[in-house]
């Protein structure tokens, strides 16, 4: 089984704020907008150097999706950033009209997402951001597992003409993937072979599903971990593919059981392969107040929840 090393904590919100510097420097056309959180949102670096493409829209997220769009139709591509919360449930209405229905080349960054946000709590944590941008059509949707593929996730999406949403958090997490690997929309990568289970993660489950797929080895338990960073559209040939092979599935993400990794997972599953499959995410619950790790425990988020999913889905075949 490969080896990751954790290279140093960084929080991916760092990674975007990197790609975005990186594709703004690449291409005349990146903009960037946000709702008074351009620290949050790590956009200092891109103000700094293109001041005149950086706008600072105040706490107005609504107006700020409608200005990008308009951006968008005269040729730009704008990445608008606020907190996952306020860029999906707060202006839904105008993502689904002005960006989706639109189809205009808008990308909505989303920090702070997933309980991991921590100590400010339920309000302000959200935990059915997927949900709502993959009911969306010709909405791509990217959960990156650390800074270096949130990094080449942004600059990715820099080059993809049409809606993105990208989503990343706010704590420091391990850095393990490699700092040169280019991403690629709708490509699974497959983090580790393995023959008696498949662990299919995104975001910060995916350094979970590793450290649990090293649990499982020393139990003499072969997990296959599959990173499905790019949820929407989903690599649907590499599930079928991984699942035909191991007969047992694991769906780690940090996200409720609705609408997320898990039921995308599950429907291509159900009418292609169908397999025992176990589900890892945040239930049907709202967030609470703690430290990132508490709330990783407490919700049953970390590898060792991850590796005993693991041997309830192998149980069941």
């Amino acid at each position: 089984m490969k080896q990751y090393i954790d290279t140093g904590k960084k929080d991916t919100r760092s990674g975007f704020g990197a790609g975005l510097l990186e594709a703004g420097r690449a291409d005349e056309r990146v903009l960037a907008l946000t709702a008074d959180l351009k620290g949050s949102l790590k956009m200092d670096a891109f103000a700094a150097e293109f001041p005149e493409r950086f706008i600072q829209c105040g706490i107005a997220e609504a107006n700020m999706v409608g200005v990008a769009a308009g951006l968008a139709v005269t040729g730009k591509i704008p990445f608008i950033g606020s907190f996952a919360e306020f860029v999906t449930g707060r202006v839904y209405d105008q993502v689904r009209q002005e960006v989706a229905y639109g189809h205009t080349n808008v990308k909505i960054a989303s920090s702070h997402a997933g309980i991991t946000l921590g100590e400010d709590g339920a309000t302000h944590q959200t935990m059915e951001d997927i949900a709502l941008m993959r009911a969306l059509p010709e909405m791509v949707v990217i959960n990156p597992c650390d800074y270096n593929e949130t990094k080449a996730a942004t600059i990715a999406a820099a080059k993809y003409d049409g809606p993105v949403y990208l989503r990343f958090g706010r704590p420091s997490v391990p850095n393990f993937t490699p700092a040169d690997k280019p991403f690629v929309i709708g490509k699974a990568d497959v983090m580790n072979e393995g023959n008696d289970v498949t662990i299919f993660a995104c975001g910060h489950l995916v350094w979970e599903a590793i450290k649990a797929a090293e649990i499982l080895e020393a139990k003499g338990v072969s997990a296959e971990v599959i990173n499905l960073a790019t949820i929407k559209p989903l690599d649907e040939k590499a599930v079928i593919a991984s699942a035909g092979k191991t007969r047992a599935v694991v769906v780690a993400e940090e996200h409720n059981m609705a609408g997320g990794l898990g039921e995308a997972v599950a429907g291509v599953l159900a009418a292609n392969a169908p397999t025992p499959i176990v589900f890892v995410n945040g239930g049907d619950r709202f967030g609470q107040s703690g430290s990132p790790a508490e709330l990783m425990t407490a919700y049953g988020l970390d590898a060792a929840h991850v590796a005993e999913a693991a041997e309830k889905a192998i149980s069941k075949k």
